[in-house]
């Protein structure tokens, strides 16, 4: 079972950055295709920001695109999503996902909230 455990979310202002960790225990991380999800709140949850396990492509949501850097460190068993120029709009509940396979795994979330 890979547990995934996100932190660094909090309150900021409008323009301000934040940056969130997923850590993994578990299982090895480099062959997990991951990503970092949101929901806001009344919304379905979307994918923001993917790393792909093998070459490392990232693909980002046009929301997020040009503001939102995702990267990952094997050896330190870490995703991270570097979030700049947040809006009001960015406000939601943060979730890390891990898939190999038909294998899915969810963190349980950390919440940003982005005040004008």
């Amino acid at each position: 079972q890979l547990r995934l455990v996100e932190s660094g979310g909090g309150a900021v202002k409008s323009g301000e950055s934040l940056t969130l960790s997923c850590v993994a225990s578990g299982f090895g991380l480099s062959s997990f295709d991951l990503r970092w999800y949101r929901q806001i709140s009344g919304k379905e949850r979307e994918s923001v920001a993917q790393i792909d396990s093998v070459t490392g492509y990232t693909r980002y949501a046009d929301s997020v695109k040009g503001r939102f850097i995702i990267s990952r460190d094997n050896l330190k068993m870490t995703l991270t999503l570097q979030m700049n120029a947040l809006t009001p709009d960015d406000t939601a509940v943060y979730y890390c996902y891990a898939r190999r396979y038909n294998n899915e795994f969810w963190g349980r979330g950390t919440q940003v909230t982005v005040s004008s």
